[in-house]
């Protein structure tokens, strides 16, 4: 044995058992921040999801929305600075919001006649990105069917031309469902297309089978 080394079953040095008080009041400290945190990023998704839900529902009946798009994304800015800000695993807490804010954000320029912008233009990561513009399907069925309640058919056939597009889109995304839920949202993204392009289609046929004097169509 080397000399100054301990001896086996020797009792160990002479200090306090436990963890330090410092070390203890910094663990402490941490989880109440990280807390606070949450709470907080938890406050501004729900602000978000709400803000989101209410400026689809604007679209739909008034066909613009400016202020509450520009709403939409200052408080996507806020949420992403404020995740930015906390720690790791608080990016759940969000999801949602910032799937309905990107769903709002994409109908929005459909509507207004402006491009698409992408996930780095809206300050979120893909996965939410394309999980929102999953919803842009079902909220463009909807104007579509809108438009032939009204025998709008030159503006359903156009609805119906983006839901062709970004289905087309969405479905050439293909990835583990541990990274994002992706593949119900093209199930639901298919089915809606065929369902819509079929009553498109009838609408169209019976649009043209009538006599022209009773057409609304311009």
């Amino acid at each position: 044995m080397r000399s100054g080394s301990p001896s086996s079953g020797s009792a160990p040095a002479a200090v306090t058992p436990g963890l330090p008080e410092p070390v203890v009041a910094a663990i402490e400290t941490h989880f109440r921040d990280r807390e606070r945190r949450r709470e907080e990023v938890g406050r501004r998704a729900r602000n978000l999801r709400r803000l989101a839900q209410s400026t689809v529902g604007r679209l739909h009946s008034a066909g613009h929305a400016p202020r509450e798009l520009e709403e939409v994304r200052r408080g996507l800015a806020e949420l992403t600075e404020e995740l930015r800000r906390g720690g790791p695993g608080d990016e759940p807490v969000a999801l949602d919001a910032f799937q309905e804010a990107v769903e709002a954000t994409l109908l929005g320029a459909i509507v207004e006649g402006r491009p698409l912008p992408g996930p780095g233009e809206l300050g979120v990561e893909p996965e939410p990105y394309l999980l929102g513009l999953g919803d842009v399907i079902g909220e463009l069925r909807r104007l579509a069917l809108d438009s032939l309640a009204r025998e709008q058919l030159t503006g359903a056939e156009a609805y119906l031309l983006w839901m062709e597009s970004l289905t087309e889109a969405l479905l050439k995304f293909d990835t583990t469902r541990a990274i994002v839920q992706l593949k119900p949202k093209q199930d639901t993204a298919r089915v809606l297309l065929e369902r819509t392009r079929g009553e498109v289609v009838m609408a169209r046929y019976l649009l043209r089978a009538r006599p022209p004097s009773s057409s609304s169509e311009r």
